[in-house]
């Protein structure tokens, strides 16, 4: 069967809209998690027809159900003497394969809702990665923009101080995400280590001097390319000399971009929560350094590239409009990397019709389920978020394991285990696709892969 007749299988419609009936009624207003729990259920469902001992042992049921959730308050005090009060959170969400991995994210718009999202998405992601890692994610709705390091300091000790009583190295260890980099990983760190008086593994995108990775910053962007790329290679295709647009201008965009520059292909789009830039003449090594600069030491806004290269133009982007004009510039390969749902279904045919052969998603489900149909439908290399992305939390996971070694490889050996991650990634989800009637369909591929490994674990881990 094609790709286009597979994207939603009739004949398991009924247990779709009968399982995801009792979902929503226990989980109703976090629509994040809902949406993916929809396209996992939606996918794995050929796979319940096969295996009546998950429906038996109920690992469905239990997958989408948290082990953990935690919330705590987080009182700290800005630079005037003025106390503050945020929410602290952390889903430990299955570990049946290893500690629960995930990061950690600091933004107004955190919630519970979106964080059982993320820490769902995380399970699969994680298994597909062939290392031993559990699903898990937290944060908070502190906004580090326009804060002072000594105000994130506080911020991220009190944080830590509750936090760091429900992980660690064999438990769980969080990482990095959108808001929390390497200053915000060092100030937690620390905290975790006067707390608990032991230098462990605990979190991971540490810097290279007290226990981080070599590639670590890049990895999420030159696997999302690489993915793209094995993609691509199904076709005897590669990215060389492709048009490539990207969304958003922090860790992953910079380091996407810098991959697809290495292969030969050409990025000419960034954004930021403003707008987007459009530099047709490609964003060279020399522009991408000037970038890093503005994003990650002057901490700027993306329209000022325009100043530095006035050939490239920028456009502000109207929250109210019905797409993003960003998607509707003409290029061979889209990489969505700002955040969850950024492509609608507008944007999707946009993409089909000025000729994307093929998106790969740098950010956590980027793409509306209306988007994600028409690419499917039009037969497009589509490379969902948890299995395109997955090479930033390979990477951790390698962190994770030269910590257990007490050991750092080179930046070469770094990056040859995550070509062959990603290449295994795509493996499996290509395979799976195959093996279940869906050839090329990576949505229903990585999906069912990373279920499988999950739910035969399980099984023989017994009810718990």
């Amino acid at each position: 069967m094609t790709v286009q007749t597979m994207n939603k299988p009739k004949s398991t419609s009924s247990f779709v809209e009968e399982f995801m009936a009792k979902v929503k009624a226990r989980n109703g207003w976090e629509t994040e998690f809902l949406q993916a729990a929809q396209e996992v259920v939606e996918s794995v469902a050929l796979v319940m027809d096969r295996h009546p001992e998950y429906a038996k042992a109920k690992i469905l049921d239990r997958v989408v159900e948290p082990e953990r959730v935690i919330q705590f308050r987080v009182p700290w005090m800005d630079d005037f003497g003025e106390v503050h009060v945020n929410r602290g959170f952390r889903v430990e969400f299955n570990s049946a394969i290893g500690p629960y991995k995930g990061g950690l994210r600091f933004h107004p718009s955190v919630n519970l809702g979106i964080l059982k999202f993320l820490g769902f998405e995380q399970i699969f992601k994680n298994a597909l990665t062939t290392l031993p890692m559990g699903g898990g994610k937290g944060g908070s709705d502190f906004d580090p923009k326009g804060k002072s390091d000594t105000e994130v300091m506080r911020f991220c000790q009190s944080f830590m101080t509750e936090l760091c009583r429900h992980i660690g190295p064999n438990t769980d260890v969080p990482a990095g995400d959108i808001g929390v980099g390497g200053r915000e990983i060092g100030f937690m760190f620390g905290q975790y280590k006067r707390i608990r008086n032991e230098f462990t593994g605990v979190l991971t995108g540490k810097a290279i001097n007290w226990g981080g990775s070599l590639i670590r910053p890049e990895a999420t962007g030159y696997g999302t390319v690489y993915f793209a790329e094995e993609m691509l290679a199904v076709k005897g295709k590669n990215l060389k000399g492709m048009t490539c647009l990207a969304s958003g201008s922090g860790n992953v965009a910079q380091y996407l971009t810098e991959k697809c520059i290495e292969l030969g292909a050409k990025v000419v789009t960034l954004s930021d929560s403003g707008g987007f830039i459009h530099d047709p003449d490609g964003i060279d090594t020399k522009k991408l350094q000037w970038v890093m600069d503005l994003k990650n030491v002057r901490r700027g806004r993306i329209n000022e590239y325009v100043e530095q290269f006035p050939n490239a133009t920028y456009t502000p982007v109207d929250p109210g409009l019905d797409h993003n004009p960003l998607w509707n510039v003409k290029a061979d390969a889209a990489f969505p990397c700002a955040t969850q749902n950024e492509v609608n279904a507008k944007d999707a045919q946009n993409l089909v019709n000025n000729g994307v052969q093929v998106i790969s998603e740098g950010a956590n489900m980027p793409t509306l389920p209306e988007g994600v149909d028409i690419f499917l439908d039009a037969g497009i290399h589509y490379g969902l978020g948890k299995a395109a992305n997955a090479g930033g939390v390979a990477v951790s996971g390698l962190e994770m394991s030269q910590n257990s070694l007490r050991l750092g490889w080179s930046r070469e050996e770094v990056d040859n285990k995550l070509k062959g991650i990603m290449k295994a990634i795509h493996r499996q989800s290509y395979d799976a696709s195959k093996e279940y009637g869906c050839e090329g369909n990576y949505v229903v591929g990585a999906n069912i892969a990373g279920f499988k490994k999950i739910a035969d674990t399980m099984m023989d881990q017994g009810l718990v």
